[in-house]
């Protein structure tokens, strides 16, 4: 009798653990019949009379990453790469207010209020949102971290995306334009990170914006200024870099280093997404400029991606307020839908993403990705994820070429 490898021993066993995971949860899905509305509105919230929703802010991530033609550079990892817990306090059309808490990073995650003028005042004069929320640079990076279509984001997101910061947005939506200003002004984030202050907007044009077909272009930009006055004698220093598409290695491949005497970093990006159906196209290019004082040239890096997706049981990504959703069923006919797949939807992906963090005598590597997925969403809480990565990178004279094997599960509400 052969032998299995023990390697591909290891991965079988820990890939039956999540499929007997999602079997588990997904058993009453064959008998519930009419009841499956439970999948769609778990018992984590209270709603009164009039409308005020209060409930729990959940999502639950657990990992598997595997290394393989790395050159002994990366160590295989399966743990928690997420734990948020939070509450949440909203009335549909006034307000919506968070508060949720990392446990696994030890970081704050969402913290903000935020006012629907139309039902504050009577008169639609935008959304005012007051608290820790994610920069609008970066569409992939904006995008709820429960909705995204691979397990981890692409490289340029990974180094130019700012993440949350403190402050004041407004955002103006219309059916078919969105214009979203902010200025984070707090002096660090909620963590006592990242000192300086950020003004950002972001502006989209959907001429099609319809249940399952959308035309989403849109720019944004930012102007990030470094204010390092509480470190003493140390200059402030910027930093770009990413991690290889795989979430639990500290590992960076490509890396800008710490740019010593920055005073401020502009970014830019250019994003589309195009949905039709079960088929969607989306991409992005961002950019990154370091300015630099005491004699120091400035630093530009930038990188781009762009990925398809198909919907395999027929399901097309939601899409609302300038954004992809994590409601997979919303806005589709649920009665329908469910005793024909009465097992969820599956999606297939494919992305290729590329950063250059070369600049002059700043060595800090290209690096060019495929990654290929598969997605498994039962009903609207509960995900399975699968990602597999060829990484190409070239910094100086090292090239490091990994292959990733990764798998991800998900309960969030």
């Amino acid at each position: 009798m052969t032998l299995l490898p023990g390697r591909f021993k290891k991965r079988i066993t820990l890939a039956s653990r999540y499929l007997a995971v999602a079997l588990l949860l997904g058993m009453p899905m064959a008998c519930l019949g009419a009841d499956y509305d439970f999948y769609g509105n778990w018992p984590t919230h209270v709603t009164a009379s009039d409308g005020t929703d209060f409930g729990l802010a959940v999502l639950y991530q657990y990992d598997l990453n595997e290394f393989s033609q790395d050159d002994g550079r990366f160590e295989d990892a399966h743990t928690n790469r997420r734990r948020y817990l939070g509450v949440y306090l909203r009335k549909p059309g006034v307000y919506d207010a968070i508060a949720q808490y990392d446990y696994q990073a030890r970081q704050w995650a969402d913290a903000f209020v935020r006012l629907r003028s139309s039902g504050v005042v009577g008169e639609d004069l935008g959304n005012f949102r007051f608290g820790y929320s994610k920069t609008p640079v970066g569409f992939e990076g904006v995008t709820s971290t429960s909705a995204t279509t691979f397990i981890e984001s692409a490289l340029p997101t990974q180094a130019v995306w700012e993440g949350r910061r403190a402050g004041i947005d407004w955002a103006w939506i219309r059916p078919h334009f969105v214009l979203n200003v902010g200025d984070y002004f707090w002096r660090k984030d909620l963590d006592g990170n990242n000192p300086g202050s950020t003004w950002a907007a972001r502006a989209a044009w959907i001429p099609i914006n319809q249940p399952g077909h959308v035309l989403h272009l849109g720019l944004s930009a930012s102007r990030e200024k470094l204010d390092w006055a509480d470190q003493g004698s140390v200059p402030p220093a910027a930093r770009l870099r990413a991690r290889p598409e795989a979430g639990l290695t500290p590992v960076r491949l490509v890396d800008s280093g710490n740019l010593k005497y920055s005073k401020s970093v502009q970014r830019q990006g250019f994003e589309a997404l195009w949905i039709d159906g079960p088929w969607s196209v989306q991409g992005e290019y961002l950019q990154a400029k370091v300015q630099r004082y005491n004699g120091k040239p400035d630093y530009d890096a930038s990188g781009f991606y762009v990925f398809t997706t198909w919907t395999l049981t027929g399901e097309a990504r939601y899409y609302s307020d300038g954004n992809v959703g994590d409601r997979r069923y919303t806005g589709r006919d649920q009665q329908v839908i469910r005793p024909a797949h009465a097992w969820g939807a599956v999606e297939v992906a494919v992305r290729y993403s590329e950063l250059d963090l070369n600049d002059g005598a700043i060595t800090g590597g290209r690096e060019h990705d495929w990654t290929v997925g598969a997605n498994w969403y039962l009903g609207e809480h509960l995900k399975l994820q699968a990602n597999y990565v060829w990484a190409f990178s070239d910094r100086g004279n090292l090239e490091v070429n990994p292959h990733i094997f990764e798998m991800r599960a998900q309960i969030y509400f």
